[in-house]
Formats: C-alpha cells, structure tokens, sequence
C-alpha cells in the first residue's frame, strides 16, 4: 500500500474526509458506517440530506455483503463493474450504510469503481465508503483534481490527485428492485442495459432513491442556454461538432470526448465571467442522453 493510500485509509478510519478520484467524477468520501462523517459530507457540500449517497466498494463480493442482489444484478455487475454503473438494490446490511447515507431508505446504491486509486483505498479501508462528488450542492461535478480542491478540499484530511476523470459524468443509476428501472443516464448507457436484459420500466416511482435528480443541479453561475447555434451578446458558446464555439465539447461530434469534457468547459466559460453560457445541440442518443440530463439539470430546465 502506497503512502498516500494508507493516509487515506487511516483518514477514513478516523471519521475524516478524503478528496477520493474516481473515472466518472471526483467523490468526497467517507466511512459508510460512520453517521458522524457522512453529516461532514452534507455538510461541506451543502447538500440536501433526503439525497441518498452512492456507497462505493471493491467488488460485487462486498457488494454483497450490503445489498441483496439477485440474477439481474448480479448479470449488471458482470458486465459493467468495476466500471461506472450504480445499482439500487434492498438493503441487506443497515450497521455498514448509516441511515443518514441511505437518506432513510430500505434500498442502498451501490458500485464497484475502476479508477486504480479508488480500488487501493477500498482494498486498504475493506469496508463500503460513501463518495458523492466533490462539489458545493448543485454546481457542475469536478472531473479535474483543482476543481475538487477548490469545491470542497477544505474539508478534507487528505486528497488523492488521480489527474482528470476518463468518464466526466456521474455513474448510472439503475434500481433493481421489482423491475429495473433507470434512475440515472451516464456513461453505461440505456442501449447497453437493454442489451443485457432487456426493456427499462420507468423510473418515476424510484427516482428518490438516486442522488443527481434535483431539478436545479450540476450548474454554473451563468445562466446556461440550451441548443444553440449561436451565442447571443454576452454569452459564451460551447460547441458540438459543426457547431464551434469559443469551446467545444467535441469538434468531431464523439460523444464520449463530450462527456469528458462538459463539466470541465462549464467550468471555464464560468470562469470567463460571461452574462451566460449557451451550449450547442447534443444527439439524444446512447451517451447523449447523459449529457442532456446534466445540461438540462444545469439549465434548470428538468420538473
């Protein structure tokens, strides 16, 4: 074990907080278990407590142990982890996700992560740890490691720089429950959960039980203008393909690079001080369903 992940680790132990990498975003993490140190996280991030927090573990073995799974699930965690796929399933184990994480639930999410540095701590620490992003409640996600320092570093014993996010969006968020129900878009996508088994229910009843669904989220200063060819005056564009902008989100149109990037540029052309951001249209389909969830939640434009 490295220096820095035993720091982690003994921070985790000890009920701190840790600026922990992941390969979608940046999380502020903590011991699952510990009501103490999950309040920290709220509390840092300003975040609303009926908003259930992801618990993240090494593998589906200590999934497991937390949630109960079923042939779905566990045919989701063969395919897709340790990857970016949260899977809401009933709780198992109350005493390893305090209430307070599970936001009073009977369901917990959980997900296996693939980022070497996340996996080292959760192989060191051995028990589920809670990483919601590194943000303030309700601005864009940090995909770089100054981001999350700058959001929420301060509250933390310890920060793991894991250069920039290869994903840049939030886990999916799937409930499998009764059915199995897509809470969340990201970077698993539906077209892929289909694949594997079959048609998604909708997910009004069980939206609750995922984090990321304020109406109001994920967003910059400026206010964001969506599906724009042109910036008006005042604003900054971010491009899509043929669509340029003072920045793109992907010149060539490649999706993934968009998601990889959206976070980041909402950054920068916050920082740019503009009266407001505008964004290029983005595909519908397969990872552009993601990006238009957080850029629809950025522009306050989803309820």
């Amino acid at each position: 074990m490295s220096a820095e992940v035993a720091a982690a680790v003994d921070a985790l132990r000890a009920g701190e907080l840790v600026l922990l990498p992941t390969e979608t975003v940046y999380g502020l993490a903590a011991d699952a278990a510990n009501a103490q140190a999950v309040a920290r996280i709220f509390e840092a991030k300003g975040r609303p407590r009926f908003n259930p927090l992801i618990s993240h573990v090494f593998d589906q073995a200590a999934a497991e142990r937390i949630a109960l799974f079923d042939d779905r699930a566990r045919a989701l965690a063969a395919a897709f982890w340790p990857g970016p796929l949260t899977i809401v399933a009933p709780l198992k184990d109350a005493a390893a996700v305090c209430d307070l994480a599970r936001a009073g639930l009977d369901t917990v999410a959980v997900r296996a992560p693939s980022h070497p540095l996340a996996r080292a701590v959760l192989a060191g620490f051995g028990r589920p740890v809670v990483a919601p992003s590194a943000n303030r409640s309700g601005r864009p996600s940090p995909t770089r490691f100054s981001d999350a320092v700058e959001e929420t570093g301060a509250a933390t014993a310890v920060a793991l720089d894991g250069g920039d996010c290869e994903v840049g969006l939030e886990s999916t968020v799937v409930s499998v429950t009764d059915q199995v129900r897509l809470l969340r878009p990201g970077a698993i996508t539906r077209e892929e959960l289909e694949a594997l088994i079959g048609p998604l229910a909708e997910a009004e009843d069980d939206a609750r039980r995922s984090p990321g669904r304020l109406a109001a989220h994920y967003a910059p200063e400026a206010p964001v203008r969506l599906n724009a060819l042109e910036a008006q005056p005042g604003e900054i564009l971010i491009g899509f393909g043929p669509v340029a902008g003072q920045f793109s989100l992907s010149p060539s149109g490649d999706l993934r690079e968009a998601a990889a990037n959206l976070f980041k540029l909402l950054r920068e052309a916050d920082r740019a001080g503009p009266e407001g951001i505008a964004v290029a249209p983005v595909p519908e389909h397969g990872l552009g369903e993601a990006i238009n969830d957080r850029l629809a939640r950025a522009a306050g434009k989803v309820g």
